[in-house]
């Protein structure tokens, strides 16, 4: 058995259609058939009901088909590792990142392709929540995120730098020369608010649980850039990570003081899953860039 014929097997049992089969593989008809009755030989077994009017799996067939596609995903897991050995010469990496994490990525996504121009990089924007199942199930190589609230099984998470929430407005803003703000002080501005799901929102919540605190919410996003352009733009006030501010022009950060704002930026990873090199070596340009190096000196200093 031969894995060429097993992929023959599952273009044709997907097709249902030898011609059509044939065509993706980009052989001919008659080569695809050929390694089909190879493979019933070998195996004993017919796979196909053929006739002039259609192609069906039988029972047989039927039964393989998982098994056959099972097969070829382990092979191409086994060469996907074999290509990272290659100095990162060619491979997929996968990044789950939340909104508030992204001016801290950017400047390693873009050292990364150039460094690394084969590696293909897929990102993915989504809540903890979306990143965390699409790491558990295999969807994304790892996630940056500020630590959950709550557990989840099977992960292990690696921190990067110790944050804080933050009250956020324009340069120019009447809040703008305070050198910390308290919760209550928020009352009587208007305010533009990341949506509930995301992870800055989560912490405030969390927060603001039992305190007799009325927000004046004029309107929610789960888009951080435009929630920045409205900051940026208008007298809004609004609460998010300091991290979520790095390098962004005209806007600042004032620290809120109160308990509970603290927020730890962290890599998460499956346990016990294989690392792909390009993921090692992605993770270690994020620690050694200025934006993480600034956001864990900035704390410190403070």
């Amino acid at each position: 058995m031969e894995l060429r014929q097993l992929k023959y097997f599952v273009k044709a049992a997907r097709t249902l259609n030898f011609s059509e089969a044939a065509k993706q593989s980009a052989i001919t008809q008659s080569t695809l058939s050929q390694q089909i009755r190879q493979l019933e030989a070998e195996m004993d077994t017919q796979l196909f009901r053929r006739d002039s009017h259609r192609v069906q799996l039988t029972e047989e067939g039927e039964a393989l088909l998982p098994y056959a596609i099972a097969t070829l995903s382990s092979a191409e897991t086994c060469m996907e590792r074999l290509r990272d050995l290659r100095q990162l010469a060619a491979g997929t990496l996968n990044i789950g990142v939340t909104y508030s994490f992204s001016p801290i990525l950017t400047e390693t996504v873009i050292a990364f392709m150039k460094r690394y121009p084969k590696v293909k990089l897929n990102i993915y924007y989504k809540t903890m929540e979306e990143l965390m199942d699409m790491l558990t199930t295999g969807e994304v190589d790892f996630v940056l995120a500020f630590r959950p609230s709550g557990q989840y099984d099977g992960l292990e998470s690696h921190e990067l730098f110790d944050n804080r929430l933050a009250v956020i407005v324009r340069e120019g803003h009447l809040l703008s020369q305070k050198e910390s703000i308290q919760l209550h002080e928020l009352e009587k501005y208007d305010m533009a608010l990341p949506s509930k799901g995301l992870q800055a929102r989560n912490a405030l919540d969390a927060i603001l649980a039992g305190r007799h605190i009325n927000y004046h919410v004029r309107i929610e996003l789960n888009e951080v850039n435009i929630l920045l352009k409205l900051i940026k733009n208008t007298d809004l006030v609004t609460i998010l990570s300091e991290a979520t501010i790095h390098d962004i022009p005209n806007v600042r950060a004032i620290p809120l003081d109160t308990e509970g704002e603290t927020m730890a930026g962290c890599i998460h990873l499956l346990r016990g899953a294989y690392r792909k090199h390009s993921a090692t070596e992605f993770m270690r340009m994020l620690c050694e860039s200025d934006a993480v190096r600034f956001r864990r000196n900035s704390w410190v200093g403070n």
